[in-house]
């Protein structure tokens, strides 16, 4: 009799949130034995909008033989274990402290869960599985507001670059200094440099995912996270969305959780060393505050209520969209799947449902 084959390992943290739960359930798809790490704590952080135990719950129920951990980052001792005891085949960090807003409140909290933990992870990697490629969800902000020198032109519904170098959006060879990060941008900053230096020094397989908007169905939109889908979540309740400065005609690209994770699965399957891409929709998946409401009525039927407030949140961009080039380039095989009206459509139906279960069990 020949031996039984054992899956290929994959070990996923922030698991039960937006891109986490994404991944588990593609690399499960594809015959991997997927391990979460997740505890929780974006319900610490923002409360109990922010509670994604029903994720972990979905992710039990549909992924036969998901593994769930209940492990902070933060905890060295214990992601040296299990790490250690796993010896993954692919590892994909997409915990963190996610909000510039909440930083600056929490800041011990949110450089130990963002910098000090992506480095217990990427040295746990080192010591028990060098070989595999570490998958890392940083950020756009890690460019601070260098992007608001760029020239911009006011258009109707947004504002848009007024320089032809940047007509397909942020690259990533702009600069990450000499601006505004926030305290997020500035943990993420280290986070996404101390993943580079082990792929460079270590010759580690490794990459740095610079996120635009991600987005989809799963999400647990709040107000200081998770732009879309908490814009939808307000407009299907009747409450207002309040707008920070610049019109409501900022702009950001959006890119559905499914896309990240073929773009993760891809890099799995030809990983680089120390690599960096800016990982959002780019031009033809962005869309302003403005347009983002025009969107949200034409799926609900309802019309969105907000509140305008003069003062931008500090840092905030006033347009980004990502450069796709250099991602399109390095894997030609992968593309946007799911255009802007789709992610609209799907986060809708999600709330629709969400929503209406509550109101059924309160």
């Amino acid at each position: 009799m020949r031996p039984k084959q054992t899956k290929k390992k994959c070990l996923v943290t922030g698991s039960s949130g937006l891109i986490g739960s994404e991944v588990c359930r593609f690399f499960h798809q594809r015959g991997f034995e997927v391990h979460g790490i997740d505890n929780n704590q974006r319900a610490v952080f923002f409360g109990p909008q922010g509670d994604t135990r029903w994720n972990q719950q979905r992710l039990s129920r549909c992924l036969p033989g998901y593994n769930h951990h209940e492990l902070d980052i933060r905890d060295r001792a214990g992601i040296l274990k299990l790490v250690g005891k796993l010896k993954p085949a692919v590892i994909i960090h997409s915990a963190a402290q996610p909000s510039h807003d909440l930083a600056a409140a929490i800041p011990f909290d949110d450089f130990d869960t963002n910098a000090v933990g992506t480095l217990n992870l990427i040295e746990a990697a080192r010591r028990s599985c060098p070989e595999a490629p570490f998958i890392h969800m940083s950020t756009n902000k890690v460019y601070g507001d260098g992007p608001n020198l760029i020239k911009l032109k006011e258009l109707p519904t947004r504002w848009e670059y007024d320089d032809p170098a940047y007509a397909h959006g942020i690259p990533e060879t702009f600069s990450i200094d000499q601006s505004k990060h926030s305290l997020f941008g500035a943990s993420k900053v280290a986070s996404d440099i101390v993943v580079q230096e082990y792929g460079r020094y270590f010759n580690m397989p490794t990459c740095c995912l610079r996120g635009g908007c991600l987005t989809g169905p799963n999400h647990a939109g709040v107000e200081l996270h998770g732009f879309l889908s908490f814009l939808v979540k307000c407009n299907l309740e009747g409450r207002e969305y309040k707008v920070f400065g610049y019109k409501g005609k900022q702009v950001r690209d959006n890119i559905h959780a499914e896309d990240v994770a073929a773009f993760m699965y891809a890099f799995y399957e030809a990983p680089r060393y120390g690599e960096v891409y800016n990982l959002g929709g780019g031009k033809d998946n962005s869309c302003s505050i403005l347009e983002a409401f025009k969107l949200s009525e034409q799926y609900t039927g309802k019309r969105q209520r907000f509140t305008y407030l003069e003062q931008n949140r500090i840092g905030d961009h006033i347009c980004y969209y990502s450069d796709l080039r250099k991602m399109k380039a390095h894997y030609p095989g992968w593309a946007i799947r799911k255009n802007l009206p789709t992610i609209f459509k799907e986060i809708v139906k999600s709330w629709q449902q969400r929503l209406n279960k509550t109101r059924v069990n309160p």
